[in-house]
């Protein structure tokens, strides 16, 4: 999908550089990257072109095929709740770190669907951060595009995110995992099986990343944070979990959600490089049990969908993403994927396949 026919029918110009950026697909570890855990996101085969020349004044003038119109920003604009909020936000950072002294044009297409937890806006960044620094002549490396992308949607978009997306994006290459140690950002890549597929089914449920639900978690797990007396909820042991009898159900559960999903990720990395799918989808299927009822972030029509896509043969199966909505990914045989597909969208006509 080029992206240089978007610019140059936007702007009467060729791009002065160009990239693209996969998107992801966390296989397993929810909400734990900003509570000192685990994660591990596999990088996908679609994502997000971007291309981009700088500007010697301050506007920052984007376009995308998956939006109408071109935008028209300021850098000393604020995020405005607009689709070209990630684009701007990226200029003014891509500023900040000394990559660009003004504002720039940016064009974007892709194929992947936002609101789907695949971390579109992630890849977007990362891209425009990468290829300023390009054009810059300077070196970035990726733990430091990644923490300078997480800035991004922290200070300007509002969004209390971790740093999963951004180091998955970063990092790993299509057909690869990324285990990351979200505490210490240390990393191993594993490469996913020859004969599996992780197939990412969109719900049908739509979802946004800073429509409240996702900060309300956060703010429970600050909760548990301060009655635990450190940041690191995934790491509690579990007499630590125990002496949380003090506060409120709903902060036990998101506290135990935390724990075990650590947990999880860990041994589900470990099955992932000892090619032990069976192992692998029961910690898929555990996790989804407790991002349904210990985190809560799941909705009915997505239960459905993932209990599903176990029945039909996926080794396993879980909700994926921010939560609230969006796409599942499961584990299917290749030999078995057409039919599999098939049969689940048969079952549910509001979802589809994305990947």
């Amino acid at each position: 999908m080029a992206v240089e026919p978007t610019f140059k029918s936007a702007f009467n110009a060729a791009p002065a550089a160009h990239s693209f950026t996969p998107g992801r697909v966390n296989l397993i570890g929810e909400h734990t990257d900003y509570n000192g855990g685990h994660v591990l996101p596999a990088a996908l085969h679609i994502g997000i072109h971007a291309a981009m020349t700088p500007r010697a004044d301050n506007k920052v003038r984007v376009t995308s095929d998956m939006f109408t119109g071109l935008s028209e920003r300021d850098l000393s604009d604020s995020a405005a709740n607009h689709w070209s909020d990630y684009a701007l936000g990226a200029v003014i950072f891509a500023n900040k770190a000394g990559y660009l002294s003004g504002g720039a044009d940016i064009a974007m297409t892709g194929n992947l669907p936002t609101g789907a937890g695949l971390s579109s806006s992630s890849a977007l960044t990362v891209g425009l951060l990468k290829l300023a620094a390009e054009l810059s002549g300077k070196q970035i490396d990726n733990t430091d595009v990644s923490k300078l992308a997480r800035r991004i949607e922290n200070e300007f978009i509002g969004m209390p995110c971790g740093i999963m997306d951004q180091m998955a994006v970063a990092v790993a290459r299509p057909g690869q995992a990324l285990s990351l140690d979200t505490k210490h950002l240390t990393y191993d890549l594993v490469d996913l099986p020859a004969d599996y597929h992780f197939a990412v089914l969109h719900s049908g449920q739509y979802r946004r990343n800073a429509d409240g639900h996702y900060k309300i978690r956060k703010q429970e797990c600050d909760a548990v944070k301060a009655a635990l007396g450190h940041d690191d909820p995934c790491l509690m042991s579990d007499a630590e979990l125990a002496g949380l009898s003090h506060l409120d159900d709903k902060l036990i559960r998101r506290a135990r959600h935390c724990m075990t999903e650590h947990r999880r990720t860990l041994r589900a990395a470990q099955a992932l490089k000892n090619g032990d799918i069976t192992m692998l989808g029961r910690l898929m299927n555990e996790s989804h049990v407790s991002m349904r009822d210990d985190f809560e972030m799941s909705l009915p029509p997505i239960d459905a969908l993932v209990a599903d896509a176990v029945k039909l043969g996926a080794a396993g199966a879980r909700l994926t993403g921010g939560g609230f909505g969006g796409c599942i990914v499961a584990c299917v045989k290749k030999t078995d994927l057409d039919d599999w597909t098939k049969a689940l969208l048969a079952l549910h006509p509001d979802a589809f396949a994305v990947c």
